[in-house]
Order: C-alpha cells, then sequence, then structure tokens
C-alpha cells in the first residue's frame, strides 16, 4: 500500500538532500516523496528539483512562504497514498522505519497513530526519551513528534494542521486525531533523528507558547475539560490542579437528557466556548442566543443576563436558574404534548454564593415563522390556519393547567408541514401551573398584538377547545388586548 512521505522545506539547503536521501533508502517500495518548498530564498527548491529529476518517486510543489501547516496541508491534498509519514526538512528517518510502522499500522484497525523512538544530533545527542502515550498527557504536553504515521482518511475527517498555530501545531493536530480514541503505538526501536540547531523553530518560538495554548482551548475545549476538569493553563502541569482549585469557588450544575449524556463535557465547555465567541449570534439583547453544533445536530444555546446582585444571590442559593427552570419546563412540556424544541442540557455556575453565568442548550427548531410573521403579514400563506391552531393548542395548554407568563410573538414558532400546522414554544423560564379560569386564559393572550379579526378567530377556536361561551370569550380576550385593540 502506498504511503505518501510529506516534506515541507523552508531554507534547507544545508540538511535537505541528507533527509531525502534517508527517505529514498527505504526499504519500503511503495513510496512517494510530495517535497513542498515554502516560499525559501536559498538553493533548497534547486536541490528539490535535482532530485525529482534523478528519482521518480520525487514530486516537487512550491507555495508563497506560508508555514509548514500550510504547506504540509498542500503536500498531503496532493498525496495519492491512504498513509501519511512527515519527515521535516532538517531530520532522517532509518531504511526500516516506513515498513516496520506500516506492518504495525496494518495490524489493527485502531491503531491511529505509529511513532518512533528518537534520537538527537547536531548541536545536541542522546535519546530523546518520550513518555508513553495517554490522552490525559497528551492534554498537557506534545508527547508525539511530527514525524509519525497515521492515515490520510484521518487528516480529511479532523480538517488538516490547524494553520493558526505557529508552533507546534503537530500537538493541535494530534490532539484532533486522537482525542476521540484510537490507539498510539511507539515502535520498540531508534527509528527517527531529531537535529536540534539554535535556529529551529522549536528553539526560536517559545515565546508563542502562551498562544498556542489560547488556540487549543478554543480548538479543543470538550477535551480538555474531560481529561483536565477545564482549560488548559499556561502552568501546564498544574492544569488539573488549579481547575480542580477553581472549581472549589465556581459550582457548577449540568443536567442533561438521557440522549444525551455522551455531550457532558461539550456542555461543561459552554463558558470557554461563549468566551471565544463561538457560534452564530441570532439574538442579542438582554440575553443572547447563538446557533452551534453539536456533533451532527444545530442547536441554540442561551445564555441568561447576569442580574444585580440580590437577584445573584437568590438564584445562587435559593432558587433554580432560568436555564435549569427553561430545561425542566422543556421536558414537562414535551412529555404533555405541548411542542417545545427539544431540550438537551443545562448549565448553572456559581461565584462564591452568587449566580454566575448560565446557559440552556436545546435543539433547533425547524418552524420558519414566529407569531411576529403573523403579525406583520396578512397575506402570509396559512395565516388563518395559525390562528385556529395558536387558539386551540393555547387552549390545550391551560386545560393542562399549564401558563406561560412571556406568551408573546416571539415566543411561538409556527410551520405548516404536510398540510398540518406545527406549533412550538420556546422562551420558557417563567411560567405557571394549576387552574386557569375563563378570566386568566383569555388574559393570556393580552401580548398577542394583531387585528381584532385575528382576535376573534383565535377566541372562536380557544372557546370551541375549552367549552366556554364563544362570545364571552372574544369579550374578554378583546378586553385585555391593549389599548388600541381595544379601540378597534
Amino acid at each position: 500500500m502506498l504511503v505518501s512521505v510529506i516534506v515541507p522545506v523552508y531554507n534547507s539547503e544545508k540538511y535537505i538532500a541528507e533527509a531525502l536521501e534517508s527517505i529514498l533508502a527505504s526499504d519500503y517500495a511503495d513510496i512517494e516523496v510530495i517535497c513542498v518548498d515554502d516560499g525559501s530564498q536559498d538553493k533548497s527548491l534547486e536541490i528539490l528539483q535535482k532530485y525529482a529529476l534523478g528519482d521518480s518517486r520525487v514530486r516537487v510543489y512550491s507555495q508563497q512562504n506560508s508555514g509548514a501547516c500550510v504547506a504540509r496541508n498542500y503536500a498531503i491534498s496532493l498525496a495519492k497514498g491512504e498513509f501519511i509519514l512527515p519527515v521535516d526538512s532538517d531530520n532522517k528517518i532509518t531504511s526500516t522505519f516506513i515498513s516496520r510502522a506500516m506492518a504495525v499500522m496494518l495490524s489493527d484497525a485502531e491503531v491511529k497513530v505509529v511513532a518512533p523512538r528518537a534520537m538527537y544530533f547536531g548541536d545536541k545527542s542522546g535519546e530523546w526519551k518520550l513518555p508513553p502515550f495517554s490522552l490525559n498527557l497528551l492534554a498537557r504536553k506534545n508527547i508525539v513528534d511530527t514525524c509519525a504515521l497515521f492515515r490520510k482518511s484521518d487528516w480529511e475527517r479532523v480538517g488538516g494542521y490547524c494553520a493558526e498555530i505557529k508552533t507546534r501545531e503537530d500537538w493541535a493536530f494530534w490532539i484532533a486525531i486522537l482525542k476521540d480514541g484510537g490507539k498510539v503505538v511507539r515502535l520498540p526501536e531508534i527509528e527517527f533523528f531529531y537535529r536540534v540547531r539554535a535556529t529551529s523553530k522549536r528553539a526560536s518560538n517559545r515565546h508563542l507558547k502562551s498562544d498556542v495554548i489560547d488556540t487549543l482551548n478554543r480548538l479543543h475545549p470538550e477535551f480538555f475539560e474531560r481529561e483536565l476538569g477545564g482549560p488548559l493553563r499556561h502552568r501546564r502541569s498544574l492544569s488539573k490542579l488549579i481547575n480542580a482549585f477553581y472549581r472549589i469557588f465556581h459550582p457548577r450544575k449540568v443536567q442533561l437528557v438521557d440522549e444525551c449524556k455522551d455531550c457532558e463535557y461539550w456542555v461543561k465547555s459552554l463558558p470557554i466556548r461563549w468566551c471565544n465567541k463561538e457560534g452564530e449570534v441570532i439574538h442579542n439583547r438582554r440575553n443572547e442566543l447563538r446557533k452551534m453544533r453539536l456533533g451532527d445536530v444545530d442547536v441554540v444555546v442561551k445564555s441568561f443576563a447576569i442580574p444585580n446582585f440580590i437577584n445573584r444571590l437568590v438564584y445562587g442559593v435559593f432558587r433554580k436558574s432560568k436555564a435549569q427552570r427553561s430545561y425542566e419546563y422543556a421536558v414537562r412540556l414535551n412529555a404533555l404534548g405541548i411542542k417545545s424544541p427539544a431540550p438537551i442540557a443545562y448549565y448553572t455556575e456559581r461565584c462564591g454564593l452568587l449566580f454566575s453565568k448560565s446557559y440552556y442548550i436545546s435543539k433547533k427548531s425547524g418552524c420558519r415563522y414566529t407569531f411576529y410573521d403573523v403579525i406583520d403579514n396578512e397575506s402570509l400563506e396559512h395565516r388563518d390556519l395559525y390562528l385556529r391552531h395558536i387558539g386551540k393548542m393555547t387552549a390545550k395548554m391551560h386545560n393542562l393547567g399549564i401558563y406561560p407568563l412571556d406568551y408573546s410573538g416571539g415566543n411561538i414558532l409556527l410551520d405548516v408541514v404536510d398540510g398540518q400546522p406545527q406549533f412550538e414554544l420556546v422562551d420558557l423560564n417563567r411560567m405557571r401551573f394549576g387552574d386557569v379560569d375563563i378570566d386568566k386564559g383569555c388574559r393570556g393572550f393580552e401580548r398577542l398584538n394583531v387585528e381584532a379579526s385575528a382576535l376573534k378567530i383565535m377566541a372562536q377556536e380557544y372557546a370551541k377547545e375549552r367549552g366556554f361561551d364563544e362570545n364571552k370569550c372574544i369579550e374578554l380576550i378583546h378586553k385585555y388586548r391593549w389599548s388600541k385593540h381595544q379601540k378597534q
């Protein structure tokens, strides 16, 4: 099976021949070598072209200087092999590395990465002793060099190397490939030689570590939440301890529906995602709503505004948060046949005894309209059907003892599917439960700001469903409308 060896090259005229000689000496016959010159200003490209002329296995491409990540991604996009082995232009491999790595890779489908033992050479000598692989350790430091065998399909799955990271980009790549499972095997023999030089990227880019950590937290917040109990800290080795200490003073409460239990760490990482402005803002007034992606599902996340000091104490100690109530009410309503976008989870956090932040997560509704569309467009298709259906669904809620206090145009979602009207209720955190008499029930329409004739249609359907006097319902619903409707 074909292995594509990827060699990004930048100003490596002193070393590239040695690297290519080591690759071409491989005892594994089925290889191609794809070299991408990253805008070198020395004779690197000229040397590469000579090798391409002398060996048909070598292919050479060039690009404007864009960094190693971009060069690797470009090379892999051109690769014909099912398996990829990156080799940097100043390093070397043994003639047996590829064949031994392939034997391991093909023996077990769960193996995602095969890495070598390594030796330093150049300005440093001795074995590069890396610890045994574990995801928990990978969360704190990179323990797999760029030079390791993997499948091209995994590169495609994760979207390649992250070009935003200017150093330790292989760390982000291994996290992306391995965070959801898969084995890493390190070969027992020395198969790789890592050149150490004063001008190497590893030495010159140490000042970028903070940027790397910030970017990793943005890219993989749920991974660090799972492995470290929170974000990767700038004191990386102390991340678990710092996060545990932080959680003592910032306790949180998280609840998920049973079918979404495997999304726990995604939900717990929401504060980091929110700070990193993940998702598309779809509403931002007092509270903010964003459309986000959870696996293969579009979800809506609602972040509730932080209230005044007194209410922070009330919500922190004595009362359920709005996010928790939204979740619990959505579960309750859906069980009773009153549709609300399917609830997924809620997250609530305190700072000491004070309420700090909360989020409610639900699946994104498929409904195209809100009641505002009914208000603003008297020629809207199915408008009368919507009005009758709202009257019917309002009656059904009241018959069940459900009384939403924020029953307004933006909180009623509507559509018609296969000729049947659809009704979904959102913004559920303020509700009352108990008997709803005719007077209270008719008052429930007071924020549905439509013309008198539309109110009459809803009132007629409401009265029929509840067994109330139609004229009485029409009278009360008009009475409780805003003054401009009372004048109609």
